[in-house]
């Protein structure tokens, strides 16, 4: 039996917490943070971060450099037991020597994005990206438990819509199970960053957004 408030809730059963997708008994690995905010407001939802792995493609002293508020949010991960691992790439993820021997209940990549290189609607860029979701997906499979989860939060519209990820999900093993509307405010402190150029920092506009659900 479940007691669920509006954002942060209590499982009666487990006396588990929860936020929306997420509960502090899931073991979470959290792919491509920016700053580490989503990562933080999970931690802070759950009052403990022990289940969780955090991880940046960034180097620790490119993240800081890159976001005013990374420092901050990493030391509150610490203190709540939270691994943060850097340079992790998704592509080969599931052979970093810290993750190789792990699975989890929950994998989750928050708004992906390969880097301004074109236009967000040349096909060009269109399939860098899609290159970064195949090798995601590819990786992710492998590190699933049994009967967890994919998240992948991703803008619904187009040029967004035509990365195509339930198919390339479909092409390594993953199917959809749901798509749910994806709202920010449903994450107290999380900050999405552009993560790349001179306005990596920025924010940007999350629009019509879903977080799409994989299971094997």
């Amino acid at each position: 039996m479940e007691n669920r408030g509006e954002n942060v809730n209590v499982n009666i059963e487990k006396g588990d917490k929860w936020i929306k997708h997420y509960c502090r008994s899931h073991k979470i690995l959290l792919v491509g943070e920016g700053d580490f905010s989503f990562a933080a407001c999970l931690a802070k939802a759950f009052g403990s971060a022990t289940n969780m792995v955090a991880t940046s493609l960034d180097s620790k002293v490119k993240l800081k450099r890159k976001y005013s508020r990374a420092t901050t949010n990493l030391e509150a991960l610490e203190e709540l037991g939270c691994i943060t691992i850097h340079g992790v790439n998704a592509h080969i993820m599931s052979q970093h020597p810290l993750l190789n021997l792990k699975l989890f209940n929950r994998i989750v990549f928050n708004f992906p994005h390969a880097g301004f290189i074109h236009r967000e609607e040349d096909i060009a860029q269109i399939r860098i990206h899609q290159k970064l979701m195949k090798g995601f997906f590819r990786n992710a499979y492998n590190m699933l438990a049994k009967s967890g989860q994919v998240h992948v939060t991703h803008k619904t519209g187009y040029p967004y819509s035509s990365w195509e990820i339930e198919k390339l999900a479909k092409d390594y093993g993953l199917r959809l199970v749901e798509e749910a509307p994806f709202t920010i405010h449903d994450y107290p402190g999380y900050q999405n960053k552009r993560g790349d150029g001179n306005k990596c920092n920025k924010g940007f506009h999350v629009g019509e957004s879903s977080t799409f659900i994989f299971v094997k």
